[in-house]
């Protein structure tokens, strides 16, 4: 632990974010700047880059987050060659930026997540009685290739404590963001779609967030399938634009419980994964919609749960004066234009205009919550993951 201790008396260090979401598309890799800690975190984003997944591991991937193709051996090597693979992504960032391992401080990485299980989730199979989480990505892996102290495995903390071991981000949120005069919204869609409240003039105790539901994960997934995987998301929401959404199968839809359950709350592709994006597909089919219909009509879905959330669960006196959109879907032009339009009283924003990368908040983030480990404080937000308390974060893996 003597690598850890030495890190304590630098007020600044070099961090490396690593994350990968539920798009399954690759590994964000962020090199950040990292002053202060607590309130008095400051970050500068140094180098950012997505490294792809090498080809049929995405595929070997999402195979493991199914009960029925979740083999434990397959678990077992997976959890090793991912944590080389975000190992890589490490190096190949630090090539890329001319520096080496020396300069670097501490990685933060997220893992993969292969399995969420929030309590009494009804994933189909049976309902958890015990919450629980599982990301892939071996951190002792990390550790010993890159040379480099490894912080990881975030989530189980919060959980064990009784919360939902997500949204994560929301305490970085506040450090980056939280605002005296305004009430500050941070949406991230990924795969899945998460928000972060943060009431203007709060405290840790006032801030808000939740999964409000799917992001890009279903919209990739029928993108996917009616193309015969020659394309494998709606690049620029174009074919979404060309269509026409089905609102009556919309509202079918938006009678799922998840979406009436209260924050907070998350979810993942154990219940709106690949099955349910082709349930979507096949009402849309029984239909008669298009191809671009159909992508219409479950891009028109994304949005219509973010905003019936915020509706539903944001008070208001809490009313969201800027909403700042980061992930996948910021580059979704047909989301950002549905979004300004049901939110109207809102300002609605790329997250690029605050001076933070909307496509590397989350690295970000993770490299955040890795020095907020190092100096021992709480990294997860009660009141917004349903923590009994505040749990400091992670496991520590000298190299």
């Amino acid at each position: 632990m003597q690598e850890f201790i030495k890190l304590l008396k630098k007020d600044k260090k070099l961090v490396i974010g690593l994350m990968s979401g539920t798009s399954v598309d690759g590994i964000d890799a962020a090199i950040v700047e990292v002053t202060g800690h607590n309130l008095k975190t400051k970050v500068d984003l140094i180098a950012f880059e997505t490294f792809p997944f090498p080809t049929g591991v995405p595929e070997r991937i999402l195979a493991l987050c199914q009960p029925d193709t979740g083999r434990v051996d397959d678990i077992c090597e997976m959890n090793f060659y991912i944590g080389h693979l975000f190992a890589e992504a490490a190096k190949h960032i630090l090539q890329k930026s001319g520096m080496s391992a020396n300069d670097i401080a501490l990685i933060g990485s997220h893992g993969q997540t292969i399995h969420h299980l929030p309590k009494d989730t009804n994933t189909g199979h049976n309902v958890s009685r015990y919450p629980s989480t599982l990301q892939i990505g071996e951190p002792a892996v990390i550790a010993h290739e890159t040379g480099i102290p490894t912080i990881a495995d975030f989530r189980v903390a919060d959980m064990a404590a009784g919360g939902q071991g997500a949204p994560l981000v929301s305490y970085p949120d506040y450090l980056l963001f939280h605002d005296s005069t305004k009430t500050v919204g941070l949406l991230n869609i990924g795969g899945i779609a998460n928000l972060t409240v943060l009431p203007a003039n709060g405290t840790f105790d006032t801030v808000c967030a939740a999964d409000t539901g799917p992001g890009n994960m279903c919209i990739d997934a029928v993108v996917t399938e009616i193309t015969e995987g020659t394309e494998h998301y709606d690049k620029d929401g174009r074919r979404a634009a060309q269509g026409t959404p089905r609102q009556p199968l919309i509202d079918e839809w938006l009678k799922h419980p998840f979406f009436h359950q209260s924050p907070p709350k998350t979810t993942g592709r154990e219940m709106f994964g690949h099955i349910y994006a082709m349930e979507c597909l096949a009402a849309c089919r029984e239909h008669e919609l298009s191809d671009n219909d159909c992508i219409a009509t479950l891009t028109e879905l994304t949005v219509q749960t973010i905003a019936d959330y915020i509706t539903q669960f944001v008070t208001e006196q809490n009313l969201i004066d800027t909403l700042y959109v980061s992930g996948g879907g910021v580059h979704n032009q047909t989301i950002m234009r549905r979004l300004s339009e049901l939110l109207s009283d809102t300002a609605v924003e790329p997250l690029d205009n605050s001076g933070i990368s909307a496509d590397a908040k989350e690295a970000i983030a993770f490299a955040i919550l890795a020095n907020e480990t190092l100096h021992g404080n709480a990294g997860n937000l009660p009141s917004a993951t349903g923590a009994s308390v505040r749990k400091v974060l992670g496991k520590f893996v000298c190299p």
